[in-house]
This record gives structure tokens, sequence and C-alpha cells, in this order.
């Protein structure tokens, strides 16, 4: 082990190849080893090897497949094997306002229906603020280079002046958050022979961005600085996010089902075996009984 450290410090033009990526490999195969091996041997001192396999296989997969179900129903899968967060991501820009020029049929049909009010425009500006502005370095490293969309300096250099609402509803989008797997990207009625299917129909939140006038907030020394308005003399920016239902539950969900099959196939093993053992006891009583005289 001290060689290893040596190795580490000296030898690896790269360190972060040791911690995380070689030292985090030898603690999972070094936990495998004394957790699962060490009750394996534990168990074959006394049941033999093959069917020690069978029962520390079968209460390992039992134990990850209940594992898994509390991953897969907790409100908040925290520290456990998750996808990717609900959110936002931005589909397309628009200069103007002018919902008719969207490529998207959903948003040309946008109207004041589907107007947001001021609690709501709020969560909109949250998440748009993370789409629109360009990052920034931290800790002298240089940030990602922005794409077509980070087009603000700040998040205080424009206000989202109107927000709207369209898609969803399908059944999919109103399913337990604790049983909800993923974001299906079908047709919104996917026909099949044998059963009927409404898939997730996408929803979007569309943010009309306007920049803040900046003269309008100059005022002298002292008096109270007026609330944002945006600047008559700028074009304001229609900004169209697709809600990702994400994948949170997946990881765990497929854990539990594997786990599962691997779980019966171990009980089947020790069933199978169980029954073997009855018919050669049956056989050896057979074989060991007198014969009738006269036979």
């Amino acid at each position: 082990m001290n060689l290893l450290l040596i190795f580490a410090n000296t030898g690896i033009k790269d360190p972060s190849i040791w911690y995380p990526t070689i030292l985090g490999v030898l603690v999972v195969v070094s936990a495998f080893g004394l957790f699962i091996g060490g009750t394996y041997l534990l168990v074959a001192t006394n049941t033999g090897a093959r069917l020690a396999f069978l029962i520390v296989g079968a209460a390992l997969s039992g134990m990850l497949m209940l594992l898994s179900t509390l991953w897969w129903t907790t409100a908040s899968p925290l520290n456990t094997l998750k996808g990717r967060i609900p959110g936002y991501s931005a589909n397309e820009s628009i200069a103007g306002d002018d919902f008719a020029r969207s490529k998207i049929e959903a948003i040309q049909k946008i109207g004041p229906k589907n107007k947001l009010d001021l609690a709501e425009t709020t969560n909109v500006k949250a998440a748009i603020d993370a789409l629109v502005v360009i990052p920034k370095s931290i800790g002298g490293v240089p940030a990602e280079l922005p794409n077509s969309f980070q087009t603000f300096e700040s998040s205080t250099d424009y206000l989202v002046a109107a927000a709207y609402t369209t898609g969803g509803g399908a059944w999919l989008d109103k399913t337990s958050p604790y049983f909800h797997l993923g974001d299906i990207k079908v047709a919104a009625d996917a026909s099949f022979p044998w059963v009927h299917v409404t898939a997730h129909v996408p929803s979007y939140a569309v943010a009309v961005l306007c920049p803040i006038d900046l003269e309008a907030q100059q005022v002298p020394f002292g008096d109270p600085i007026p609330a944002p308005t945006c600047d008559p003399d700028k074009q304001a920016t229609t900004i169209v996010l697709e809600k990702d239902l994400g994948s949170l539950r997946f990881p765990p969900f497929m854990v539990m089902v594997s786990s599962g099959i691997m779980f019966a196939l171990f009980l089947l093993g020790l069933h199978w075996r169980e029954r073997d053992l009855q018919e050669l006891a049956e056989q050896e009583a057979a074989d060991k009984s007198p014969t009738p005289a006269g036979v």
C-alpha cells in the first residue's frame, strides 16, 4: 500500500488518476470482497461452496431489490442512483414577441389564456437565468463558451415582460412523482394492436425578455431607485423552453428490476436443489426397502 502511495505522488503525471479513479475502484473491490466474499466464506464452511453461492446470491439480490424499491419510491432520492433532474431546456429563440414566427405549432397558437401570473412568471425567470446568462469563470478557470441563447451578462440586465405556458396535460404528466420514471418522447397518440398508449405531450414555457432601461435607473443620489422597466429602444426576445421531466427514478427502477430477476433465479436454483435432494432421498429409501418374499 505504501508503494502505491509513493507511486501515486511521484510517478503519475495526472494526480486525479489516483483520486478518485484508482482509489475509488480499490474501495469498491475491497468492500465487495470483504463483505460479500467474507459472508460467502462463512456460509461455505457450513453448507458447501455451491449451496453457499445460492444462499448468498439470494440474500444479496433480495436486499438490493428492497433497497432499490425504497430509492425508487422515496420523495427525494438523495445520495442514491438517480438520473436527470426535471427542468427546462432552451428550444428556440425568436426576435421580438411574435409567436407566429415560431417553428412549433403549439407556440403559434398561444393566446391570452396561456399567460402566467406574477408568481408563476417568477418561477420561469429562475429557469431563464440559467439558460440566457453568459457563464462566468470560477476560480480563474475559464467558463465554457456561451451558446446562442446566452446573450446577457447578468440576470439583472433583462426583465421577463410576459410568460406563457402550453402543452402537456397527458396522463404521464399527472403521474405521481414517486413512480415517474422518465420523459417518454414519442407520438402524442401512439396505438398498438394490444393496448392503447397516450404518451407524454411536450410542455412548453415561453418567456418574452426585454433589456432593462438603464437610463431610467440613473437617479440623483438619495432618490429612490424606480422599479426596472423595459428599454423601448431595444427589441425584445422570445425564448421557448421545453420541459424535461427528467429520469430521476429510472436508475433505481432498473436496479430493482434486475435485482428482482436475479433474486427469482437464485430462489429457483434453491428450489431445484431441494427437489433433487428429495428425489434422491426417495430413491435411496426405495433401494433400502426389503424385497418381499417370493419375488
